[in-house]
């Protein structure tokens, strides 16, 4: 708690504004907070956002306590809310400890159908266990039910934050990345092959049990990346389109037709970016998806290979095409990257990682903005 308590001193005490990162705001983009790494707490990244009935937002994420806040140090979930449509926030505390070997991240959100609250998270024992686990609260988040394995196949699969769904039928929907190993040792990062295969899990009975999907899909060209990091959201025809991030210039697509039992072959989209993930989310009420992503097409400088700048651009034809990218941010030593998406009114909650490559804190800086819809949809 003393790590936590030092953190939030630390935020009190540094605007966004005086943030040496100057982040890019507009009157209908602004940032709200920046949560800064310290001694004690080296990292704070990827999250996502759920509102309890009464009114209330949380944010949960992953805050590391140990190392210098690489992927495979001590970290545990912390959890901080909003009683104010995201304005403030309230000091963080723990959700969830460390029950992995290294390490618990990567938390996904989502209530349910039936008024659950489901979480998923990673929980990371070394270089060739790495699986995804999911909790239920029936009392609106005050309380969780214990952990439940649910790929129980042996092997390092990775699950982005942010990312479980459910389809309008009903269904439970979560993308994976899976790396094989190329060794037997589960100390050393030479047993993981960072060429990933997609496939995706499903549940039809609110997560009681999954199943994996009839097919899952490696890169079809030569690749160092494969098909990493993959999402899902469901179009507004109930047509599911998902996607992953790779090291050929783009996103690469795939679709289903039959509620993510099985997966067209991934195709380049039109979202050019580089080895980073983008988030995608259908803005409700409506057929539009909103992507956030870091744009390398050229319609704004861009540094090559690094992940910036951050833009938001909707989709009006179920992700074939994008509208005019607004810029979120575009320090060119910035990087941006694993954007929760949370619809809150007339605007929309955005946290994601917002380090700076020339200090080297890349992922260890999480920041929470507050963007209008009507600015992401003007032309």
């Amino acid at each position: 708690m003393r790590a936590f308590l030092m953190l939030w001193l630390w935020v009190a005490a540094v605007s966004a504004h005086a943030f040496d990162q100057k982040p890019f705001d507009v009157p209908q983009s602004k940032v709200l907070l920046t949560m800064a790494p310290s001694p004690d707490n080296p990292r704070n990244s990827e999250g996502a956002f759920a509102t309890l009935r009464s009114g209330r937002i949380i944010f949960c994420y992953t805050a590391y306590y140990g190392g210098k806040g690489s992927d495979h140090d001590p970290a545990r979930i912390a959890q901080i809310h909003s009683d104010d449509q995201g304005l403030t926030w309230s000091a963080p505390k723990t959700l969830v400890e460390n029950e992995g070997r290294y390490n618990v991240m990567s938390v996904s959100l989502l209530r349910s159908a039936s008024g659950k609250l489901h979480m998923v998270y990673l929980v990371k024992n070394d270089w060739l266990d790495c699986r995804p686990y999911q909790r239920t609260s029936g009392d609106d988040g005050a309380t969780w039910s214990a952990p439940k394995l649910i790929l129980t196949a042996p092997g390092y699969f990775v699950v982005n934050n942010d990312r479980l769904i459910q389809t309008a039928k009903g269904r439970l929907l979560l993308p994976v990345a899976f790396h094989r190993s190329r060794g037997q040792d589960p100390l050393s990062s030479r047993s993981f092959d960072a060429r990933a295969m997609a496939l995706w899990i499903y549940s039809d009975d609110d997560g009681q049990k999954w199943q994996e999907a009839a097919n899952w899909w490696a890169m079809p060209i030569r690749s160092g990346s494969g098909l990493q990091e993959p999402g899902v959201v469901e179009r507004a025809d109930g047509s599911l389109f998902s996607w992953a991030r790779t090291d050929a210039g783009s996103q690469y697509g795939f679709d289903s037709k039959d509620g993510g039992k099985s997966w067209s072959a991934p195709t380049p989209t039109t979202l050019a970016s580089p080895v980073s993930p983008a988030s995608i989310k259908r803005i409700p009420g409506s057929d539009e998806l909103l992507a956030v992503f870091n744009d390398h097409s050229g319609r704004f400088p861009f540094p090559k290979g690094k992940r910036s700048p951050l833009v938001a651009a909707i989709s009006k034809d179920g992700g074939a095409t994008w509208g005019r990218p607004k810029l979120l941010e575009g320090d060119p030593d910035g990087w941006y990257c694993y954007t929760a998406i949370h619809f809150v009114g007339d605007d929309v909650l955005l946290a994601y990682c917002a380090g700076d490559s020339a200090k080297k804190t890349y992922l260890n800086v999480l920041r929470v903005r507050k963007t209008s819809l009507a600015w992401l949809r003007s032309e």
